[in-house]
């Protein structure tokens, strides 16, 4: 089976054919066409802006998916488009293009919820997990933990009550001096804070809570990981407090160490989503852990969590870096999934903001 699949929920538009083929999935052709230097001028995604750079660019990058596949249009056997949660905006353009192609070629296609989707990327591993498993999706606008039934029912088991981990980053990024992604860059300099702060380029993160930068009571932050019982998150105390002491810092007209202050925020934040998932792994036994989103890339994370999944015997699976981001070849890996389970959509399919999984 040959599916072309599209995705543009937010920034990236982005379209793949994926082929399914003895219960495994072989990425034929991934393009993505970025909005990041866009936006970059803004600090963040504009949506009126994301929306027109898609209609620009869906059209094109479809002939380029096809033709990177080394097939037409008449060779693809299921169409699937991510139709929520997003931009409207900006799904919108996937959702019509996607819906039109395949109406008027005849071709079945199948509605995707975003994060099935990034959760999915996984499904495009060599070893891939099977449900039921437990997923964590942890990007610029979400930081949930899911328990994964069968590839298509998924229940929310803890999620962020506010801001999500990337948003966090990028914002507290954008005070630091980091361009718009922060991702890659707020990594990097917290690895060079880590190994200030110990003085080992091999065991920084292990060795860091006990350091004299760990113990600077100026630079406490809270943790965003909630002690109430759940498995929830709320990232917004965490930003405020750093934009504080931010701002403090400015007002005194004192020195600020960058990298020191990434690497307290980048752990505080990483912590927290391992206190979580170690405790959602001590609610589930035995079940592996998925993990996905643009954060997923984070290094510190995947560190931490392959820590967590080794204490509890468990795999951990995470993406290549490639698919970690938005990408059209997750959405094809979770669209043959719902095409299997007889979600078909028709003419009358629409997009959503509102994310499907409960």
């Amino acid at each position: 089976m040959n599916i072309l699949a599209f995705e543009s929920s937010c920034d990236e538009t982005a379209a793949a054919v994926v082929q399914r083929e003895n219960e495994r999935f072989s990425v034929l052709s991934n393009v993505v066409a970025s909005q990041i230097d866009i936006h970059k001028l803004y600090g963040g995604v504009v949506p009126e802006i994301a929306g027109r750079a898609h209609i620009e660019a869906v059209s094109r990058i479809t002939y380029e998916a096809l033709e990177a596949a080394k097939i037409t249009l008449s060779d693809v056997d299921l169409i699937a488009v991510t139709a929520q949660p997003g931009l409207i905006g900006a799904l919108l353009v996937a959702v019509n293009f996607a819906k039109s192609l395949a109406v008027a070629n005849g071709i079945p296609f199948v509605a995707v919820d975003h994060i099935k989707g990034h959760i999915a990327a996984s499904y495009l591993l060599a070893q891939t997990p099977k449900p039921p498993f437990l997923g964590l999706a942890a990007s610029g606008g979400h930081t949930a933990l899911y328990r994964v039934s069968t590839f298509t029912d998924y229940a929310v088991i803890g999620t962020t009550r506010d801001d999500a981990i990337g948003e966090s980053f990028d914002k507290i990024g954008r005070l630091l001096g980091i361009p718009y992604p922060a991702g890659a860059g707020f990594d990097a300099l917290a690895e060079e804070g880590f190994i200030q702060a110990t003085g080992d380029k091999e065991n920084f993160y292990r060795l860091y809570k006990k350091s004299a930068a760990y113990k600077d009571s100026e630079m406490r932050l809270p943790s965003p990981a909630l002690k109430d019982g759940s498995f929830d998150f709320s990232f917004s105390g965490l930003k405020t407090a750093a934009i504080n002491y931010l701002h403090r810092k400015e007002e005194k007209k004192e020195e600020i160490d960058r990298a020191l202050f990434a690497a307290r925020y980048t752990y505080e934040a990483v912590e927290a989503v391992a206190m979580q998932a170690d405790a959602a792994l001590s609610a589930n036994p035995g079940t592996a852990l998925a993990v996905a989103g643009g954060v997923a890339a984070n290094s510190h994370l995947r560190r931490r969590l392959a820590e967590i999944a080794n204490k509890h015997g468990v795999t951990l699976y995470v993406p290549e870096i490639r698919y970690c981001g938005d990408n059209a070849a997750m959405i094809a890996a979770q669209g043959y999934y719902e095409y299997a389970a007889g979600n078909r959509a028709d003419a009358a399919l629409n997009a959503s903001a509102i994310d499907s999984i409960n």
